[in-house]
């Protein structure tokens, strides 16, 4: 597993849009389609990176506890499934309900939204304010395996969403999210 930062999208940068396919569901989804409220949390995970793994437990309580306040928030997996077939679709809403996702996860199969948010490694995440600019880029807080085996709080995250349920600016003191690089495919 090679150890990937964010590449650290430029803040204000309005989300692009998207229309991917839920394996869990079979529905396609366009990020136009999420009620914008008060924020919305764009994550791009995978099924099988160490990293991910670490914190979705954290993940998961990030969502139980912000969701119920007009946060949305959406997974992405752009894995090249072909090579890395733990990350295929089937297995990713076998993967979502293990886990307790409550949130659509959605697949990048051409890696084209990866590009557009300059994604670089699992888990990287986006939150964008209601009018979807971006506020925040980088990590859940700085627990990594092995790295930093500390549990994860989420404090980085949750720091940014108080901020922005609290109408105050997020701290532009914000760290890059670390973990397994995208696994691209090769031409």
């Amino acid at each position: 597993m090679a150890y990937t930062e964010s590449n650290m999208l430029p803040l204000g940068t309005v989300a692009p849009d998207f229309e991917l396919p839920e394996p869990a569901t079979g529905r396609t989804l366009r990020l136009s389609d999420v009620p914008k409220g008060r924020a919305t949390v764009v994550m791009f995970l995978c099924n099988h990176c160490p990293y991910v793994l670490y914190v979705n437990p954290e993940i998961v309580r990030v969502v139980s506890d912000y969701q119920a306040r007009d946060v949305s928030f959406i997974g992405i997996s752009s894995n090249d499934a072909d090579n890395y077939p733990e990350d295929a679709p089937h297995k990713m809403a076998e993967h979502a309900r293990a886990v307790g996702y409550t949130f659509p996860y959605l697949y990048d199969e051409s890696q084209a939204v990866a590009r557009e948010y300059d994604a670089a490694c699992t888990p990287d995440f986006y939150v964008f304010d209601s009018e979807r600019k971006l506020v925040y880029r980088g990590q859940l807080d700085p627990s990594r395996p092995k790295r930093n085996p500390i549990p994860s709080t989420g404090e980085d995250l949750r720091a940014a969403l108080d901020a922005v349920l609290a109408d105050q600016p997020v701290s532009s003191v914000q760290r890059p999210s670390g973990g397994c690089n995208i696994k691209w495919k090769t031409a």
